[in-house]
């Protein structure tokens, strides 16, 4: 993808709010997955062309599109990044293929619950909470809460009877009153659960109760003038005041479920699915669907449904939709949420399909802008050549020579009416001798085409040779050769008048002089000759740097070598004393070089 590219398709519609972006191969590969605060100031940084990561920019080039998901917060995109790259496994998240995941807080399934830290949620009835992308945060709560309740943290099997059987002894929790001794009997299970109610609620937001113990707490040390402990209730006020208790990314309180958003303008209908396994996006897909004669949301989303449920093999029973449809799908129950973790999804999901909408109506206009131009003016060309195809790709061929030495040629290559520099030949001329311009285009034509059909690379639908009638007849006598004549159309221009010539044709086309088809074949016929100048100076001026003095007898390649390399140019030894050449190759092949360049420009005066 280029920086052009970028510009004209995703520049002004990637909107800046946090989300996940995927760069996507030429196969629909997911070559890079990555998350932004905001997402368009951090596509944007990768077609920087200041951009010296030789990594970054082999992945801007192998991509071909850009995808992205909008989340309500950084967090929430960190989540979805890290399940997309286990998802998809990436080959350019090297560094993020670590297996990780993250941290939850457990209150375990038992009698006497421990509150303890877990990388994996288990369907075992223990009540989860999390995920935190912070083990620090969640520490300062974890901590907290063992300050504040007392809960213990021994792996005992805390059974009413081996309580009764006095099997157990207090440990060191226990004289360091970090725990209240349920495993001797000192605390009742009932006073146990209730303190566990509590933790409850610090994790489900329900503050109010603990706030007040902690405030309280904090006013009681600071009255009493230890400000050390004061203090230390304050920071965990901070830190509890800051504690998001959940994701919209990943929630334990949800299963399996597709969430599916609708949206429309007058010709398309956009609808975006996500599909969430045990709490967690691992799929976000946006279809886009032509309307034709059904206009109605409700028909045109249920058949969205299937079509994305069938794609992705999707077996959720539950839907979460904006409205409610009456589906083809059995025992499928449809929710239509209005608060809590569902809705956030649904509205994440209608973000996203807002997004892809106006990508999309952006996209197409700006193709229907070079569409329309381009196909005008090849049209226009079609129609005043009376042309079969379409010209989509069109070649030209042009000879350069001078006095007959250094032949070269050049063939340039349009597609859809801009020039392909990619495509771009030239060729030195291999079997023709002296000033001869018409077998010249024999030679370079027979060679292009007989190499592009050797290796089955499309031919062009227009062949436009540079010159008259000659050129033309020597071009096709390659073409015949080749036997192609009936796959393109071949065309000569002359220089003079302008004038359109075809094969076998001794009248002239005369096409309007303010054409766009007469001015796309001048575009190619000057882009042509520039090429062919440009390499023929080239060849001209590396010739004559080493032919000029290697003629020179006596003088050899090392020395013609080291005069290079010292003076840089022919013209600078011209000008150079021949004490300063003998510096660089001695007095001996010193005198010979300047004697023999200042009789060359006596000479040419």
């Amino acid at each position: 993808m280029t920086i052009k590219e970028y510009k004209e398709i995703y520049a002004s519609v990637i909107p800046h709010e946090p989300g996940i972006y995927k760069f996507i191969g030429d196969a629909e590969n997911v070559l890079y997955v990555g998350k932004a605060k905001d997402l368009r100031k951090r596509v944007t940084s990768y077609f920087n062309k200041n951009q010296k990561v030789y990594k970054t920019k082999l992945l801007v080039r192998n991509a071909t599109k850009i995808d992205y998901t909008v989340v309500h917060s950084e967090q929430d995109a960190l989540l979805l990044e890290s399940t997309l790259i286990k998802r998809y496994q990436p080959r350019y998240n090297v560094m993020l293929k670590d297996g990780k995941s993250y941290v939850y807080i457990r209150i375990k399934n038992e009698r006497f619950p421990r509150v303890e830290f877990t990388r994996q949620v288990v369907r075992d009835g223990s009540t989860y909470f999390g995920p935190y992308t912070s083990k620090y945060r969640a520490n300062i709560l974890l901590d907290l809460i063992k300050k504040l309740f007392k809960v213990r943290t021994c792996k005992l099997n805390l059974t009413q009877k081996n309580i009764d059987s006095g099997k157990f002894k207090v440990c060191l929790e226990y004289h360091i009153k970090n725990c209240l001794g349920p495993c001797i009997g000192k605390q009742s299970e009932d006073e146990y659960n209730a303190m566990i109610e509590q933790v409850k609620n610090i994790f489900k937001g329900h503050f109010k109760n603990v706030k007040d113990y902690i405030k309280n707490k904090m006013i009681y040390y600071a009255t009493r003038l230890e400000y050390e402990k004061a203090q230390e209730y304050k920071e965990k006020l901070v830190a509890f005041d800051d504690y998001q208790s959940k994701s919209t990314v990943v929630s334990t309180k949800i299963k399996d479920l597709d969430v599916f958003s609708i949206d429309m303008d007058d010709d398309y209908a956009y609808v975006n699915f996500l599909k969430v396994v045990n709490g967690s996006i691992i799929l976000a897909d946006t279809v886009k669907l032509e309307k034709n004669l059904n206009k109605k949301k409700e028909d045109i989303l249920r058949y969205a449904i299937d079509v994305l449920r069938d794609k992705y093999n999707s077996v959720s029973k539950e839907l979460v939709l904006p409205f409610r449809i009456k589906t083809t799908v059995d025992d499928v129950r449809i929710t239509v949420p209005r608060i809590g973790d569902k809705m956030q999804l649904l509205e994440m999901s209608s973000k996203n399909v807002k997004y892809f909408m106006l990508q999309s109506q952006k996209s197409v206009l700006e193709n229907k802008k070079k569409i329309t131009s381009s196909h005008r003016i090849l049209n226009t060309l079609k129609r005043d050549l009376q042309m079969d195809k379409m010209p989509f790709q069109i070649e030209c061929f042009d000879n350069s020579n001078l006095q007959g030495t250094f032949p070269v040629a050049s063939c340039v290559v349009f597609k859809n009416a801009k020039p392909s520099k990619k495509d771009y030949r030239h060729f030195n001329i291999k079997t023709v001798e002296g000033i001869d311009d018409f077998a010249s285009m024999e030679e370079i034509v027979f060679r292009r085409y007989s190499r592009l059909l050797k290796e089955n690379e499309p031919l062009p639908q227009l062949l436009i040779v540079d010159g008259g009638k000659g050129q033309l007849s020597s071009a096709m006598k390659s073409i015949n050769k080749l036997g192609i004549a009936d796959k393109m159309t071949i065309v000569g221009i002359a220089k003079r008048l302008e004038e359109i010539y075809f094969p076998g044709d001794p009248i002239p086309l005369h096409i309007n002089k303010k054409s766009e088809s007469l001015k796309l074949i001048q575009q190619l016929r000057n882009e042509a000759h520039r090429f062919a100048i440009t390499f023929h100076r080239n060849q001209r001026s590396k010739n004559f740097t080493t032919s000029s003095l290697k003629k020179i007898k006596g003088v050899g390649d090392k020395s013609v070598i080291k005069l290079l390399k010292h003076f840089k140019s022919v013209k600078r030894i011209k000008e150079a004393s021949q004490e300063e050449i003998a510096i660089v190759v001695g007095k001996s092949i010193a005198g010979k070089i300047y004697d023999n360049l200042k009789n060359d420009n006596r000479k040419r005066d």
